[in-house]
């Protein structure tokens, strides 16, 4: 299963791509996060794994996350025109997932924040939720943009959500 989903965030590229990076501010908007600690490398540098503890209603997933692609490796300074990407693949049980992450400039303070996804389903379940589900994935990953839209331009937390 593949699709892509983009927001546009009104703030500078460099500045949407410094927020992105931090793990300090992960908590902040991505929902359902309990966990997300490197256990080889530093985090959000080519090569690191970490270990990611979700939370969606009851369920509680583990998965394994390793950065692929960051480009450009150093986020100040980056020339104009140019793309920022950033690529990881995620290992949870009966599933792999990659998500490769294009920000472009979108005008005067403003970024393009394109994200291209592929799902791999193993097991029976796994399967079954890919083939009856495709669209709960994309609305997921559509809702975890919006959140970071909301927490970078408005300091909004979805810790701190009612709903």
């Amino acid at each position: 299963m593949k699709y892509t989903v983009s927001i546009e965030v009104a703030l500078p590229r460099e500045r949407v791509v410094q927020l992105l990076a931090d793990p300090a501010h992960l908590p902040q908007w991505l929902r359902g996060l309990v966990l997300h600690e490197p256990l080889t490398g530093a985090h959000g540098q080519v090569g690191t794994t970490s270990r990611v503890v979700m939370q969606m209603d009851k369920r509680t997933m583990e998965l394994t996350e390793t950065i692929t692609r960051r480009e450009p490796l150093d986020l100040h300074g980056i020339p104009r025109g140019s793309v920022v990407h950033f690529d990881r693949e995620i290992v949870g049980e009966g599933m792999w997932s990659a998500v490769r992450d294009r920000l472009t400039e979108a005008g005067p303070g403003a970024t393009l924040w394109v994200s291209e996804n592929e799902y791999r389903f193993s097991g029976v379940l796994m399967r079954l939720v890919g083939l009856l589900m495709p669209g709960a994935f994309r609305k997921q990953s559509l809702q975890h943009m919006q959140d970071f839209k909301a927490f970078a331009e408005e300091g909004k937390d979805v810790r701190e959500a009612t709903g």
